[in-house]
């Protein structure tokens, strides 16, 4: 018995030869934004890619927390844990996980992670379709200084629904 497996996606590119379009970031360039002792680096966003996705790698202080639970409308999110323990919502229960393991969200799926631990963790986090996820992020400190309204407001435009 055979399984049936979707063909590949139309072809966006339609050259004979190729072209030089490949770009490399290197692990040991800073960070692209700090907040609260967490550094978030900007592998590859919405507009590197044309949409395709978003990748980026999250280092998360010891202690550093977490969004709780949450979703969103428009995107998958996908956890890869690099290093470190971490705490991740699979829409039911809160799960212990640690380097290696993976946690996949499609879009409307209930998640949220947190570390925990007393050791610093990473993880790499990719969207998709891609986002702009860096608004985000980088928007997260003015919350405080932000109204309900403003805030609501914040996360609809983000895509992030909180569940109560």
């Amino acid at each position: 018995m055979s399984l049936a497996v979707p063909p590949y996606p139309p072809p966006r590119y339609t050259g004979d030869r190729g072209e030089v379009s490949a770009w490399l970031k290197r692990g040991d360039e800073p960070p692209d934004y700090e907040l609260g002792g967490n550094k978030f680096h900007y592998l590859a966003t919405q507009t590197s890619t044309d949409g395709d996705f978003g990748l980026f790698r999250l280092e998360i202080a010891p202690r550093g927390g977490g969004p709780g639970p949450h979703f969103h409308k428009t995107m998958s999110e996908s956890f890869f844990i690099l290093t470190g323990r971490m705490r991740m919502h699979n829409g039911q229960d809160w799960v212990d996980a640690s380097a290696g393991d993976y946690l996949y969200v499609p879009p409307g799926g209930v998640h949220g992670f947190s570390n925990e631990a007393d050791e610093p963790a990473s993880i790499l986090i990719l969207f998709a379709p891609g986002g702009p996820r860096q608004g985000y992020f980088e928007g997260l400190a003015g919350l405080v200084d932000m109204t309900d309204d403003e805030r609501r407001e914040f996360f609809i435009h983000h895509d992030n629904y909180w569940i109560q």
